[in-house]
């Protein structure tokens, strides 16, 4: 088994390795549990309606918006693509 800190330094370690300057800042996979929250933020991202996502994940659609819509790295960006293809349109 693990330990705990072992567990912790490692994802410390991981995170320096795979994020950027300003992603390591951020809370952005801080836990390992943040992984539940990136899997309920991409499937967010990537258009799947609310209340799919929220069955999926357990939650009802006002924790899911509450809790998990602010965790989504780049969705900024992402709202304004959608925005001008739908004025272009």
């Amino acid at each position: 088994m693990i330990s705990i800190g072992t567990y912790c330094e490692v994802w410390k370690a991981a995170r320096t390795f795979a994020l950027t300057p300003e992603q390591q800042v951020s809370p952005l996979a801080a836990r390992p549990y943040d992984l539940r929250h990136a899997a309920v933020s991409l499937w967010l991202n990537a258009g799947v309606a609310a209340p799919d996502v929220a069955e999926r994940a357990g939650h009802g659609v006002d924790v899911l918006l509450k809790v998990y819509a602010e965790c989504i790295d780049g969705g900024t960006e992402i709202a304004n693509w959608r925005i001008e293809d739908a004025l272009a349109a």
